[in-house]
């Protein structure tokens, strides 16, 4: 092992630390360029998610899927059925749509077989207590 001289020394100190010095952390301004779609993206789920009751209603879940399948299973849906009430719920990672509030389970079931009779797979979702 080699010994440095003091002359050698200080002069290796003062080239470091004049190296350090300029050496700039990053600076504080951000700029970020974020796809507008996002946003109404962030929306949408906004408004499906307050959609969402929490109450003691039995419901009838007719599709299980992607997003634009969704809503267009929902428009036809309404169409057909206009006295029965329907919404979007995103489930990690399918939206499903979700018709009826019914009270009772008798009421559920009698609409249950009518709308078996136009969609595939269809369920009755009981309420969570």
């Amino acid at each position: 092992m080699r010994i440095l001289t003091p002359s050698k020394s200080v002069f290796l100190t003062l080239t470091m630390l004049s190296l350090t010095y300029s050496i700039n952390a990053q600076d504080q301004n951000l700029t970020l360029n974020q796809d507008p779609k996002f946003e109404q993206l962030l929306n949408d789920k906004r408004k499906i998610n307050n959609t969402l009751s929490t109450n003691d209603t039995y419901k009838i879940q007719i599709f299980s899927g992607k997003s634009e399948e969704a809503k267009k299973t929902l428009s036809d849906f309404k169409r057909e059925y206009t006295d029965i009430d329907g919404t979007i719920i995103f489930n990690t990672p399918n939206y499903k749509v979700m018709v009826g509030n019914f009270k009772t389970r008798i009421e559920a079931e009698r609409n249950l077989g009518e709308i078996k009779k136009r969609y595939k797979s269809v369920f009755l979702i009981k309420p969570s207590k």
